[in-house]
């Protein structure tokens, strides 16, 4: 998958799979997350105030995935009862790494800087999962931007 950044003021990407759009991330105007509609449904992603855990949740509200530790080296997301492991790549940042034991399996990266554009490469993971992983990342680089900026 790939997401493109579409605006310059806020954190909305077009996310496609193929050439084929199919959902727009639409980050949170005033708190980390944001939310996507996919297949018409309809999830929403929020974290909690410091940013270090985010949960999914569906149009119903249910639950669909939590993420723990988001912004450490190490980082997790639990969802249908398993546990999915991710790493920072870099004290750089710009890339984070699914990792299966010590192994790489996938990567939610940056593939150009000023575009914004990103590469989305979770094999295993749902697609609604794989889009909850990314707006994770998406929010929580925003996030140190901000701070950067500060």
């Amino acid at each position: 998958m790939q997401a493109r950044r579409v605006s310059v003021w806020r954190s909305r990407y077009v996310v496609t799979d193929r050439g084929r759009e199919i959902a727009v991330w639409d980050s949170s105007v005033w708190r980390s997350g944001g939310e996507f509609e996919l297949d018409g449904r309809r999830f929403q992603v929020r974290s909690n105030a410091w940013g270090t855990s985010y949960t999914m949740v569906d149009d119903a509200g249910t639950l669909v995935a939590s993420a723990e530790r988001v912004g450490r080296k190490r980082w997790t997301v639990e969802a249908a009862g398993q546990t999915y492991h991710f790493r920072r790549k870099s004290i750089w940042g710009g890339e984070e790494e699914l990792v299966l034991g010590d192994t790489r399996v996938g990567s939610v990266r940056k593939t150009s800087f000023w575009r914004g554009d990103i590469a989305i490469a979770l094999p295993g993971l749902a697609t609604p999962l794989q889009l909850f992983v990314f707006g994770v990342v998406v929010s929580m680089w925003d996030a140190q931007a901000a701070a950067g900026a500060a």
